[in-house]
């Protein structure tokens, strides 16, 4: 009965019970699309009219998910208002989707949706509207509104639904921080109303909702309804609660999100009023939050470009896929370790090498850690730990590698070690094996001459620790070929990171960025700069963490073999005099070598850390009131992340990096570059280039020419154009 749909199928039993099954053809996961929202209204209409139906049960047919959330295209034709929409065409475009759950919720018959696997965002807020919803009980099932991480917020009824679901705290936390919840989480917020074991229990217990009576109508569209405790704003516990929500709120994202902020004022205002004006005031902020530079940027990077790439934007689309099975990593360190790790977790056989069984076995022993921690926490079995653990074998000799598909040096950073085992690997690899080397500063094409075969090698950066951090920069030498580049590429989405592609250069793309933050930061310290004060004007700037707590975490020491290997190999013109005095202070007098031997700008007891007093001694600090107020705090806070700017457009314009999608989502997941800004190359692109080398004009004046601007940025400032005007015509958007 009813209307004919393409991503929807309709069953009405012998109870009046409509089972209704998403399957979106031609697609691995279902998602909301205009077609979608067309189809959905013509099903709500259905079940309205149609009189044999007393309710529905709205399922999936994907095995693994119930949605993704928005199909890009959608984010696409909203994010696209420069321009082209009126204020009032671009709310009716942002609102359509709550208003068709709004339509839903009222439609006077109770429907139940049942969630196996992914379900996100708007999805998240579809089960919501429903008048109940059933869970699979397992870890692979999961709802979140996980919006706020792209620059937005949930505006389909999401702020205002999950405030008069669960208590207002809890709430806020899922809200603020977009993180998923599972199924015990979900029901003990009163999200969810029931858990099954499996999948084929999802619709027999929706069915028995209904048949129970499962009411039709939302306690907050019932007569005398009010909010309750912190829900209710103006009650004591709302007074208890709201300013410190606040604090918080301000706390954790120094108002640098207008996504976060538009979440604070939709729920505050929302619970104020009945739900239909509730829900006007969340499109209204919504529609807002759409307009402003940081959520453009943010969507852009974060989700249009991180979905281009992890689908293989880059990757040579004349390559087959490449099979892989069984990968060796020589060099079991932490580095090591951690690849190992994640190579395991992702289901690859791998063979951990190293001089000493006692180092390999140490290696080995970093993936039994973590799995035991995930065990002990939920996230993983018993099973699954010893799974993995076997799937590690350890070795002392390179004929081991002979049967991987795949091979990565991940020894110490030192020149000459690594030529040596890059030799010695090449010497058994078959002729079609790609060998990668996890450098971080040592150019490619150096390493490269000591393989027989140079173009099968290639560089894999991995940034620490491996197991969290999502960048892999894959780094090209000048003989690499396609069939190496597509190894490492498939070898990366394989294990679930995110890959970017940059050319041979001393430090590459995020290291080169990151060492300039450091040095500034070093810098403004021998200028008599508190450290405290850099360390937090540089999360007010939207950094995650402070360039000293950067250096400690990097290791001290580390810094300082940089430093020297710069000198050594281009002259003392290439490093700063006053940052080497002060490593070398650090390092070789102190022996404050970060966070590896609790002792570097910061001492560190367990995860407790405080500054070392022992500093202010080492490098004068201004402590008198009067000249603490005189320090131009905004142009601190300038200072740091127009450095990282500026070194990221020399890269591009050298051609270390190529693609400004890659330039920006890079500096995101590899530096913490402030994520509200979109990236390196969409901070300078929404300072605009022109008022952006006016600025490091004025700096160079102050501050030396590590501020100069490049040809490029001056080109651009003086034709008016941008980085994503200029160079996006090399790839288009995906659909």
């Amino acid at each position: 009965m009813g209307g004919s749909y393409t991503a929807f199928s309709v069953d009405i039993d012998s109870d009046g019970w409509a089972l209704i099954v998403w399957d979106m053809p031609d697609r691995s996961i279902n998602l909301i699309t205009c077609i979608v929202m067309e189809e959905l209204d013509a099903l709500i209409d259905q079940i309205m009219q149609d009189e044999t139906i007393r309710g529905a049960v709205l399922i999936s047919a994907k095995s693994d998910s119930f949605t993704g959330g928005a199909d890009i295209t959608m984010i696409q034709m909203l994010n696209q208002t420069e321009g082209g929409n009126s204020p009032e065409d671009l709310f009716e475009k942002s609102s359509s989707l709550s208003r068709l759950y709004r339509k839903l919720e009222t439609c006077g018959k109770p429907i139940v949706v049942a969630i196996n696997g992914t379900c996100l965002g708007g999805g998240t807020e579809l089960a919501l509207a429903a008048h109940g919803r059933v869970m699979v009980d397992d870890r692979a099932t999961t709802i979140g509104l996980p919006e706020v991480r792209i620059g937005i917020f949930p505006g389909a009824g999401g702020t205002q639904r999950v405030m008069r679901m669960t208590d207002p705290q809890s709430g806020l936390q899922m809200l603020l921080q977009g993180k998923n919840l599972t199924g015990k989480k979900a029901k003990s917020m009163g999200l969810v109303d029931v858990l099954v074991p499996q999948r084929s229990d999802l619709v027999p217990a929706a069915k028995k909702m209904l048949a129970e009576g499962l009411s039709a109508q939302k306690p907050w569209d019932q007569k005398g309804y009010k909010p309750s405790g912190a829900a209710n704003i103006y009650s004591p516990a709302g007074f208890q609660l709201w300013p410190a929500a606040n604090a918080l709120y301000r706390k954790e994202t120094h108002d640098n999100y207008p996504g976060a902020r538009g979440i604070m004022k939709a729920v505050y205002e929302g619970l104020q009023l009945p739900m239909d004006q509730a829900l006007a005031v969340e499109s209204r902020y919504f529609a807002s939050v759409l307009q402003t530079p940081e959520a453009s940027n943010m969507l852009r990077s974060l989700f249009v470009s991180m979905q281009a790439l992890n689908k293989g934007a880059r990757r040579p689309a004349t390559i087959a896929p490449v099979q892989l099975e069984r990968i060796g990593i020589v060099g079991a360190g932490f580095m090591g370790a951690g690849i190992a790790y994640v190579s395991a977790k992702a289901g690859l056989k791998v063979v951990l090498l190293d001089r000493t069984l006692e180092a390999a076995e140490k290696g080995k022993a970093h993936s039994d850690g973590l799995m035991q921690k995930a065990v002990k926490r939920g996230y993983a079995s018993q099973e699954e730990h010893d799974a993995l653990m076997a799937r590690i074998t350890t070795s002392t000799d390179y004929p081991d590698l002979g049967g991987c598909d795949l091979v990565i040096e991940a020894v110490f950073e030192d020149r000459d070690t690594k030529a040596d085992v890059i030799a010695s690997i090449s010497e058994i690899l078959p002729v079609d094996v790609t060998l990668a080397s996890n450098t971080s500063t040592l150019p490619i094409n150096s390493l490269a001459q000591n393989h027989v075969r140079p173009e099968n090698f290639i560089g894999i950066h991995f940034f620490s620790p491996v197991d969290k951090m999502m960048l892999v920069e894959i780094i090209l030498g000048e003989q690499t070929n396609d069939q190496a580049l597509a190894s490492a590429f498939d070898f990366v989405r394989l294990i679930r990171k995110t890959p970017i592609v940059v050319n041979d250069g001393r430090g590459f793309y995020a290291n080169r960025s990151v060492m300039a933050y450091l040095l500034e930061a070093h810098l403004l310290l021998t200028e008599g700069i508190p450290a405290a004060m850099i360390e937090n004007l540089a999360v007010q700037a939207g950094m995650p963490v402070g360039p000293l707590a950067l250096t400690d975490e990097v290791a001290v020491d580390l810094a300082w073999k940089i430093l020297q290997a710069t000198k050594a190999d281009l002259g003392p013109d290439f490093i700063h005099p006053a940052q080497e005095k002060l490593l070398q202070q650090m390092v070789v007098e102190q022996e404050r070598f970060g966070r590896k031997n609790d002792k570097g700008f910061y001492d560190y007891d367990g995860r407790d850390k405080r500054l070392w007093p022992g500093l202010s001694d080492l490098v004068p600090q201004i402590t008198d009131p009067d000249r603490i107020d005189q320090i131009d705090r905004q142009e601190i806070r300038n200072r740091l992340l127009m450095i990282q700017a500026l070194e990221a457009a020399r890269c591009f314009e050298e051609g270390v990096i190529t693609d400004v999608r890659e330039a920006d989502l890079g500096s995101i997941l590899g530096f913490g570059f402030a994520p509200f800004t979109g990236g390196t190359l969409s901070f300078i692109d929404t300072m605009g280039p022109a008022r952006f080398v006016a600025a490091c004009d004025e700096l160079t004046k102050k501050h030396g020419p590590r501020f100069a601007p490049n040809d490029l940025l001056r080109d651009l400032a003086a034709s008016g154009d941008t980085f994503y005007g200029r160079f996006t015509e090399a790839f288009t958007s995906v659909a």
